[in-house]
């Protein structure tokens, strides 16, 4: 039987999920999308911790908006790139999103299109936490 529901729009039935933290989520995505800082840094707490595999030039661990934004400018300034969202729902207290990542890399430019996840933790409406995963390899291999 099915639900109705769109499997995209965040969990199962049955499985109570936030949809508030999915929204917020979102408006974090149209806001880099839109490379708009102030309303990104206005999603994320002020103590925002964002971490990705340090072996990347845009990696490591990145805390409070001073952090975020030069998370923000490491990532645009060495790939010119767009995601494409997947799923997005909650689990475990945190909101997963699984899609990919395409673009150039500035400095050779090699085309990537990668599976990427972002886990989001958020507390009272804003972003906390979030941890960035990408195919490591393959994005080392585009980068050259």
């Amino acid at each position: 039987m099915r639900s109705g529901r769109d499997p995209l729009e965040g969990g199962c039935p049955g499985v109570a999920s936030n949809m508030d933290d999915i929204a917020v989520i979102r408006e974090v995505y149209d806001a880099f999308e839109r490379q708009d800082l102030g309303a990104l840094l206005n999603l994320t707490d002020p103590d925002c911790v964002v971490t990705q595999d340090s072996s990347l030039p845009w990696g490591g661990e990145f805390v409070g908006h001073e952090g975020v934004t030069n998370f923000a400018f490491l990532l645009m300034g060495t790939t010119n790139s767009s995601l494409t969202l997947g799923a997005i729902f909650e689990a475990d207290g945190k909101v997963i999103q699984c899609g990919r990542t395409a673009g150039t890399v500035t400095a050779n430019g090699n085309t990537f299109d990668i599976p990427e996840v972002h886990v989001w933790t958020l507390k009272d409406g804003k972003v906390v936490a979030a941890h960035f995963a990408i195919d490591t390899p393959a994005m080392l291999a585009a980068l050259g």
